[in-house]
């Protein structure tokens, strides 16, 4: 134990969070899939528990390798990953797989394995603005820079996935304004920036009025907006059946494998995983301990963000930490009903493809960074703290 324990290089409470949520997912995940399991493999959980346990296993593998990795070599990679990933986006667009009107996923052709390529993008471009962020700290920021720099490779991305999946579309939209806004960009710009963004929206709200081609997924998104809150289980039936579940869990838990949402709750091990662990294993442990380990992941970064000493690794782990965060928390509200359906996965827990992997490789980056802080050259090698409001 302790040589596994000394071969984990940076913060080990970022370790073992990663741990404690992949070991949640696990159980949660098996106890979970029965009712797909009779779908598509005759009763048998094992498959998918099995190739779930390898996707945990493999992101277990790309976050020890990340972590191993010098940090400011992603600053480097990024340079190159942010037009092969927008390439890789308009693919997907055009030739990605259609499931429910939305075109979010792409094969490789060796090993046969769909990813979504938006996972991809969330990744590189925070990776991509923390490099830009980084190298200009020491100097002003006109509003060509903030256009050209900054909102240029943001909106492209963005506007990429928005046909497909407007919540992560927007989820990543606003960490790049929180970053941006940490990497101290002037608030003036900020606000028009946003200003030009929303109007830019409007506009295209607007068009697709007149050309349904253009966003498929329009109809979803307004149905999702008004069916929020309505007393109708059969538009808001995802959350009613959520609710249930987290009723009929109670303040403690009942046990693995108590659960019987299973049977009714759509999804119960990817979107509303986190209604079903509740069910299982009460609202403290289960609810309010998961919370906390996400905290625990955020607090930790911004703790690694502000001992930093170089921009680029501050902003950094403080913006792909924020990322998997507030994803989680999105997905923990949709669950309790305090925003719309957004189809987000819970990072780490639901049930995923190479989407672990990715978040996998986020967490990765981020240990990186604090094994970076362990390492004594670097006190005289840094460049001064940079000017962010983490620091």
């Amino acid at each position: 134990m302790n040589t596994i324990l000394h071969k984990l290089k940076g913060d080990r409470v970022i370790w073992m969070t990663a741990l404690f949520l992949g070991l949640i997912s696990l159980l949660a995940v098996y106890s979970s899939i029965s009712s797909l399991a009779f779908k598509r493999e005759g009763g048998s959980t094992l498959h998918f528990l099995a190739k779930h346990g390898m996707m945990l296993a493999g992101g277990g593998v790309i976050m020890f390798y990340a972590s191993r990795v010098r940090y400011t070599l992603y600053s480097k990679l990024s340079q190159i990953a942010i037009p092969i990933t927008g390439g890789l986006l308009l693919l997907t667009l055009l030739l990605g797989s259609n499931i429910n009107d939305a075109s979010r996923w792409i094969t490789i052709p060796i090993i046969n394995q769909s990813f979504q390529t938006s996972d991809l993008a969330k990744v590189v471009l925070v990776v991509y603005l923390a490099r830009v962020l980084g190298k200009q700290q020491d100097q002003e920021w006109t509003f060509r820079d903030v256009l050209v720099k900054l909102m240029l490779p943001v909106g492209a991305i963005c506007g990429l996935i928005l046909p497909a999946n407007f919540s992560t579309a927007a989820l990543l939209f606003l960490v790049c304004l929180i970053i941006m806004f940490i990497g101290q960009v002037p608030m003036r710009h900020m606000v028009m920036l946003m200003g030009a963004a929303v109007l830019a929206f409007s506009l295209l709200l607007l068009i697709a009025k007149s050309q349904p081609g253009l966003l498929p997924r329009l109809d979803t998104w307004i149905t999702r907006i008004e069916s929020f809150g309505a007393q109708d289980s059969d538009a808001n039936y995802q959350v009613e059946h959520a609710k249930i579940a987290i009723a009929s869990g109670g303040l403690m838990p009942n046990g693995p494998g108590s659960g019987a949402s299973r049977n009714w709750l759509p999804h119960p091990y990817s979107d509303m995983i986190y209604a079903f662990i509740i069910e299982e294993y009460g609202s403290i442990l289960g609810g309010l301990g998961l919370l906390l380990l996400y905290l625990i992941l955020l607090l930790r970064s911004v703790r690694i963000a502000g001992q930093c000493e170089k921009p680029f690794g501050s902003l950094v782990a403080i913006g792909l930490s924020l990322m998997l965060v507030l994803q989680a928390m999105i997905n923990m509200a949709v669950a309790v009903n305090l925003v719309p359906v957004t189809g987000q996965p819970l990072p780490l827990v639901s049930m995923g493809g190479t989407s672990v992997w990715f978040t996998c490789l986020a967490i990765g980056i981020v240990l990186s960074v604090s094994r970076s802080l362990e390492e004594p050259s670097t006190a005289s090698t840094d460049v001064k703290r940079p000017r962010t409001a983490v620091a």
